[in-house]
């Protein structure tokens, strides 16, 4: 079986290990090349865009992929779209390995927000002290609040930061353990966690220090679910990229 793995996530990882493990699937794991050193991959490698959906059309067709798995990041929105569109014209069978969204549980004080800006307004006018992980490219959403001091975690560096002129970086690649968020929440003097709805264990020990240190959270909601099918199971993703049938499609996660 000839795979197309859209990756850039732990999950994607994950899955393009255990395919090397079995030897019956020929996979090929795609990254949008947007991280600088991107982490060591177990099976073929490409980095780069496709072109929009007419240049991933003509990499399905002259790859001969016979199906593809969408394991992008969950807000990787505009990728997600492009996959189910060429898939459709080619009639390549498509599913979406996603990581399932973070609940909220006792203790927690969360506020969903529809997009960047929405949490940036949200947070009000009076200066406060965020904590703000939802990776460098959408940061300019915040220069419309640029009262608050911004602790920003990235893995690589983000381009000019005039429009935050409060703002500290920390560069760091997770998972991150619980002890370690509560300690640099503390140190940093923290008010309030800005993160987007990724779901997943890599990242969720920032929304438990969270929850020890009663702070609120603003939770960027994840965009609106595509047309194709959807699973969080690794096996039933497994099965698929095997050739067999198309799992059950989960909508609305």
């Amino acid at each position: 079986m000839r795979l197309l793995i859209l990756g850039g996530t732990s999950e994607a990882r994950r899955l393009a290990e255990r395919l090397a493990e079995r030897g019956d699937v020929d996979a090929i794991l795609s990254l949008a090349g947007r991280t600088e050193r991107p982490a060591p991959q177990a099976v073929a490698t490409r980095i780069g865009g496709f072109g929009g959906v007419d240049g991933l059309t003509a990499y399905l067709l002259d790859n001969a992929i016979e199906r593809v798995i969408d394991a992008t990041h969950p807000f990787a929105a505009q990728m997600s779209r492009h996959a189910a569109e060429a898939c459709a014209r080619t009639k390549i069978p498509l599913l979406a390995f996603s990581r399932a969204p973070w609940r909220a549980g006792i203790g927690d004080d969360w506020t969903e927000a529809s997009d960047n800006a929405a949490a940036a307004r949200a947070l009000g006018a009076k200066p406060r002290r965020v904590f703000l992980t939802i990776g460098r490219l959408g940061l300019a959403d915040f220069a419309i609040a640029p009262q608050h001091f911004y602790l920003i975690r990235t893995i690589d560096p983000p381009e000019d930061l005039s429009f935050l002129p409060h703002h500290e970086i920390v560069f760091a690649r997770g998972p991150f353990s619980v002890e370690d968020e509560i300690a640099l929440m503390r140190t940093k003097q923290i008010d309030t966690l800005i993160t987007k709805n990724s779901g997943g264990d890599a990242t969720e020990a920032k929304l438990d220090a969270a929850r020890a240190l009663r702070l609120p959270v603003l939770l960027v909601a994840r965009p609106a679910p595509g047309d194709a099918a959807v699973t969080h199971d690794i096996e039933e993703t497994l099965a698929f990229a095997a050739g067999h049938a198309r799992p059950p499609a989960l909508r609305g996660v």
